[in-house]
């Protein structure tokens, strides 16, 4: 293996035919790509500067136009040259598992690190320390894992031919799929000898975006003269964009069932909740078609078999939630649908992106509903938390003794995904550092950027409304989502895409078949949802003064909520009751109980029912309560409910909800023989229930069976 001594430097030239290097690359391009391909103008400047100019770039080009080809060829023929390994940064184990494949095609030997291969870590080492690899894959978290950070990366960085940034935009919070181990690759790139080229690719950035990405980088138009940077326009001429506006969850999930078989090919039929997603696949697929659902909660060997069936053509389309996004490649997918709207126009261009890459024509279809605006402000309320929730972080981190992720929660109020984040931008700004056993503080100052993160709130909004906008507008879809993008070529005189349907005039139908709605309706509004119990209390409740722990043993049995509120059907009729003032039980709602009481299989039915409360909803809560007593024939126990002088819980984490909710409840003090129907309105965390049937098992419940208007997940 060539040392890093011997290796070519820009500080002593080398001499380069570059004519001869324009073969070899067109050559490499024809195995990657086949027979008579040929490299674009722009990607053969990208692979000239970063091979023979060994200069730094930013490339920002639409989906398909071949980001890979430029850093596969550049890293062959910097291997050609002497040159170390490349060492490339993938966000997504389906595009690493893609570019093994497309780099073998051209004689590129690849590996990879990360979360799915662990076993053969050790063994892709020993190939790089032997010169084995000429590209390695590395997924953002490996970069913020101690002994990776220690004792890999610092090698990795020595002896590094080329590196390369893909899917750049998640370096930067402004970007729709921020992700903060990207930040550690400014550690990489801050110990890179001089001199060696780094590739920073994206397919989805604003000129913020773009701009964002040049200073954490240190790549691009804000860095000076030596910086190349690539930007291309964004038209997808394959690309017929559409919005289909039906404003009843279960009407646009019956024109799904109607229309899917009439898209070309096969494709993605993406939703905004892993619930919709796995409502929807198991609604085509009992009309038929073959589908299959993919979510966050896909495993990964799931994954990839779901993966190679969408490549293959064995299915019409994978129901997915954002879960499958970049780095999917299947250059002729036929169509994109989205299942209401996503958040930013970037997220969305992003996903229509995947399809019609090698296709003259892919259908793209927006069916957007009303409750979208509710799910982006749930996410939006996951983002950066206030300074000084961010200050108690820090403050109760040790600079000796490591605390585990887990263990830090009873300490602050954020939940466990949230702390995380915030954690792992602490960990880049220098203010915490992870090490084996969990974190440390460093006792360095941090500066809270409060002016960025308002501005960020006020951007998401902004692009929420933009979306709304692209519902709506009357003018060339296309145009509008590049406009949104600063494409750099767009010519706002052009007259519009020619290709969407306010450009056509040619608009698809909002009616479906009647008998269609009505079977839509059958299985969307089926009640019915198994609500898990709570087993174990959550760690660091007696650092809350809360004498709490381990197993629980006097919760609740497993519960019953009658839908998500997420759900197509059910869930969207059950979230505008919600969203109304407070009433008595509408008949529907008492009708919609029995088929969840009658098929609920428990081992003792119950004998009492008591209402929680807990929420906006005391009337509607009570009035169900008492008339499910009416019918099963149980004793109405009355309400339980906390002291209106205590403070509402707000607790975000489980540790500090469960001490906010401890010995607060009163209510009942007798309870039947039998097991107690707890019925509430609103099931979240699962703590508020755990806490109130713990309260009745302490007043003589044998048992207690919640059952909640709907759940919120």
């Amino acid at each position: 293996m060539t040392s890093p001594a011997d290796r070519p430097h820009p500080d002593h030239p080398i001499s380069v035919d570059r004519a001869a290097l324009r073969a070899r690359a067109d050559e490499l391009l024809g195995a990657l790509a086949g027979p008579g391909a040929v490299l674009r103008e722009d990607q053969w400047v990208a692979i000239e500067a970063l091979v023979a100019d060994r200069r730094r770039a930013l490339v920002v080009q639409r989906t398909g136009w071949g980001k890979s080809a430029v850093y596969f060829i550049a890293a062959r023929l910097l291997r050609e040259l002497g040159s170390g390994p490349t060492v490339i940064v993938s966000p997504l184990l389906a595009l690493m598992r893609n570019q093994v494949e497309a780099a073998a095609r051209a004689g590129v030997r690849a590996a990879t690190i990360n979360s799915a291969n662990m076993t053969e870590w050790d063994e892709v080492r020993s190939a790089v320390r032997a010169g084995e690899v000429d590209v390695l894959l590395v997924s953002p978290e490996r970069l913020n894992n101690p002994d990776f950070r220690d004792t890999v990366l610092p090698a990795l960085a020595a002896d590094a031919g080329l590196v390369v940034v893909d899917e750049a935009h998640c370096v930067s919070d402004w970007g729709h799929d921020f992700r903060p181990d990207y930040r550690r690759i400014r550690t990489l790139l801050a110990d890179l000898p001089r001199g060696v080229p780094v590739l920073a690719t994206t397919a989805t950035a604003n000129d913020r975006v773009v701009r964002d990405v040049a200073q954490q980088l240190g790549v691009g138009e804000s860095v000076g003269d030596d910086t190349l940077v690539l930007r291309g326009g964004l038209d997808r001429e394959s690309l017929r964009l559409s919005v289909v506006d039906i404003p009843d969850s279960e009407k646009r999930a019956a024109w799904l069932v109607e229309n899917l078989g009439s898209l070309p090919g096969s494709g993605i039929v993406y939703s905004l909740t892993v619930a919709a997603a796995e409502d929807m696949a198991q609604l085509l697929t009992s009309a038929g078609h073959r589908v299959s659902a993919y979510t966050g909660r896909t495993d990964a060997a799931e994954r990839e078999e779901l993966e190679r069936a969408l490549l293959g053509n064995q299915v019409k389309a994978l129901v997915a939630t954002s879960a499958l996004g970049m780095g999917f490649d299947k250059p002729d997918l036929g169509f994109v649908v989205h299942l209401g709207a996503p958040p930013s126009p970037i997220s969305y261009y992003q996903q229509i992106g995947r399809a019609g890459r090698a296709a003259d024509r892919a259908e793209v279809v927006l069916l957007p509903g009303p409750e979208d605006r509710a799910i982006w402000n749930h996410f939006a309320s996951l983002a950066f938390p206030p300074e000084d929730v961010v200050r108690r972080v820090i403050d109760a981190l040790d600079p000796d003794r490591p605390q585990s992720t887990q263990a830090l929660e009873p300490a602050v109020d954020l939940g466990r995904t949230r702390l995380e984040m915030v954690l792992k931008v602490l960990d880049v700004d220098g203010a915490v550092r992870r090490v084996r056993g969990g974190w440390v503080s460093t006792g360095q100052s941090w500066q809270y950027d409060a002016q960025r993160y308002a501005g960020l709130a006020r951007a998401r909004q902004s692009e929420q409304q933009t979306m709304l906008e692209y519902q709506r507008t009357g003018s060339c879809r296309m145009e509008f989502l590049r406009a949104q993008l600063d494409d750099p070529t767009l010519d706002e005189s052009s007259g519009g895409c020619g290709r969407c349907d306010n450009c056509t005039g040619e608009r698809r139908t909002t009616e479906v078949d009647s008998g269609a709605l009505s079977r839509a309706r059958d299985a969307l509004e089926r009640p019915g949802v198994v609500v898990p119990a709570r087993r174990q209390w959550p760690s660091g409740l007696a650092k809350l003064d809360v004498p709490l722990k381990g197993r629980i043993a006097d919760g609740p049995e497993e519960g019953r909520a009658l839908a998500r509120l997420t759900d197509l059907g059910l869930g969207q009729k059950l979230r505008s009751l919600l969203a109304e003032p407070d009433q008595e039980a509408p008949e529907w709602l008492v009708r919609s109980c029995v088929p969840v009481l009658r098929e609920w299989g428990w081992a003792d039915r119950p004998t009492g029912v008591a209402a929680l409360l807990t929420g906006q909803h005391p009337r509607l809560v009570v009035s169900l309560a008492r008339a499910l007593a009416r019918m099963g024939r149980m004793e109405p126990l009355g309400e339980i409910t906390r002291d209106p002088a205590l403070p509402a819980v707000t607790a975000q984490n489980s540790a500090y909800r469960v001490a906010q909710l401890w010995g607060t409840f009163t209510g009942p003090g007798v309870s039947p023989d039998g097991p107690v129907l707890l019925v509430t309105d609103l099931l979240g965390t699962g703590w508020t229930v755990t806490e109130a049937a713990r309260h009745l098992r302490t007043a003589g419940a044998p048992a207690v069976l919640p059952l909640a208007i709907a759940s919120a997940g």
